[in-house]
């Protein structure tokens, strides 16, 4: 991939210059041509290049006022072309690629040229893993939620509605789904199962202690920052101090 490239200077000459020079680098593309702050602006804002080779002194808007207009969001790389060594403190706050004082040879040019193409090749990788990273993300199927439990109780295979369990107690390797007035066993660990239910629907209040949101009936403080659970059946739980946070998702703090 070619590296994009914007020439600006307000004396032709020169621009002609840098032109021909970089026919030199058969990896870099000139996008065009700008003679000063405000066509450079535009060209950035609409052509969006890798690389710009600014001189500072133009009429209207200046080099480094150029740059800021820009902002960070859309910025290129930058090596200033400047006839005046008094700016390069400037340039290198603005985080220049390199700094060329005119006239300059073919040589220093070439130097010039390649610190650029490494920053550019640094923003490009760094592009791409972001945008790789959000296309994971993107493309990442999500987990399917359980809306259904086996079981096996009394030689039987028995399936459990998800919206049918009140409350899930812990118990070594297994849960206890209780549903109703019956406790049925599963062999699954409590983190396993909590990653298989819907947090829409199931919320952990303790290490112990998983409940159906639609089951609860109230919430009262008790010391220490736990919180009694008391679901509709009269059922009475205990929302730990360590579980606070899963607070917003019965609609609270």
């Amino acid at each position: 991939m070619k590296i994009r490239s914007l020439i600006v200077d307000d004396e032709p000459l020169a621009r002609k210059v840098l032109n021909n020079l970089l026919q030199n680098e058969p990896d870099i593309e000139v996008l065009g041509e700008c003679a000063d702050g405000q066509e450079a602006l535009a060209a950035i804002r609409k052509q969006a290049p890798d690389l710009v080779f600014m001189d500072v002194e133009m009429p209207g808007l200046n080099g480094f006022a150029t740059i800021r207009e820009v902002g960070d969001q859309q910025k290129p790389v930058f090596v200033f072309v400047t006839a005046h060594e008094k700016f390069a403190a400037q340039a290198f706050d603005a985080q220049a690629a390199d700094y060329l004082v005119k006239p300059f040879d073919k040589d220093r040019f070439h130097t010039a040229v390649e610190r650029a193409k490494e920053l550019v090749h640094e923003g490009m990788a760094q592009r791409l893993g972001k945008h790789l990273s959000s296309l994971r993300t993107f493309l990442k199927p999500e987990a399917k939620r359980a809306d259904r439990l086996v079981v096996k109780s009394g030689g039987r295979i028995l399936f459990l509605k998800t919206t049918d369990v009140d409350w899930i107690e812990a118990a070594d390797n297994y849960v206890n789904l209780h549903v109703g007035k019956e406790a049925y066993m599963l062999r699954e660990t409590m983190t396993a199962l909590e990653a298989r239910l819907s947090p829409e629907q199931f919320v952990r209040i303790s290490r112990s202690t998983i409940v159906n949101i639609e089951q609860i009936r109230e919430l009262k403080p008790l010391f220490h920052g736990d919180y009694a659970v008391i679901l509709r059946n009269d059922t009475q739980l205990t929302l730990s101090r360590s579980h606070r946070t899963k607070l917003h998702q019965l609609g609270l703090e």
